[in-house]
């Protein structure tokens, strides 16, 4: 999983707090902080969950994208006081439970979409996770402009844009990151986004976790 210093969050999230009325454009954001924002879970009732939808989009392996498409459920764990489950499946009534994480240090969800998006990466162009996880963790700690947005503040990640080892990455060179994130969401994110160009105006990767509801456990 990827780790980062609390330190680091601080200044991004007074830069957060600067935004105006409406949700007016701040001047810049320490992405790390919008990502991994701590208590995002705390108004979540015990017996409630979050669902989000994860499409993923690969021309070159439809298979691959089928599988890794689909329902995820995050929810308190009944038999883990302090811990939320997170299940992924087809649809809510198949589903299998990807992780255990402490609620208290937030949504989790930012992190699995980081960690997925760097095996994905590792996986298409035979590139090193310790690499690839490495550059996104200072991509992380780059202020970016940050703009509001329906559902909260949108910002946007260029993670490999200049790296030495670009021409080895094919369209993952050209990688964005994509998020909206915001108070008025339950559990904190609206979408999270990961897209790569194929070069001729279409997409090679794209990863994109989107919120949907939050319901009721039966």
């Amino acid at each position: 999983m990827i780790h980062f210093p609390k330190a680091a969050l601080l200044a991004g999230l007074l830069a957060l707090g600067a935004a105006g009325p409406g949700g007016a454009a701040a001047e810049a954001v320490v992405p790390q902080a919008v990502l991994f924002r701590e208590g995002t879970l705390d108004a979540l009732p015990q017996d409630h969950a979050l669902l989000y939808r994860r499409d993923v989009d690969l021309p070159a392996d439809a298979a691959f994208a089928a599988a890794q498409s689909g329902v995820m459920q995050l929810a308190h764990a009944p038999d883990a006081p302090g811990q939320v489950r997170l299940g992924f499946g087809p649809d809510s009534d198949h589903l299998r439970v990807l992780g255990a994480f402490p609620a208290a240090t937030g949504n989790p969800m930012a992190m699995v979409h980081l960690e997925t998006l760097v095996r994905d990466m590792a996986r298409l162009t035979g590139g090193s996770q310790f690499y690839i996880r490495n550059r996104l963790k200072e991509a992380l700690l780059r202020p970016v402009a940050a703009a509001g947005t329906q559902g909260g503040t949108e910002i946007v990640l260029h993670p490999f844009a200049g790296d030495a080892n670009a021409a080895r990455m094919g369209g993952f060179a050209g990688l964005e990151i994509r998020a909206v994130a915001g108070p008025s969401v339950p559990g904190w994110y609206r979408s999270l986004e990961a897209i790569a160009p194929d070069g001729s105006g279409g997409v090679l990767y794209r990863s994109v976790i989107r919120f949907e509801a939050e319901e009721a456990l039966p």
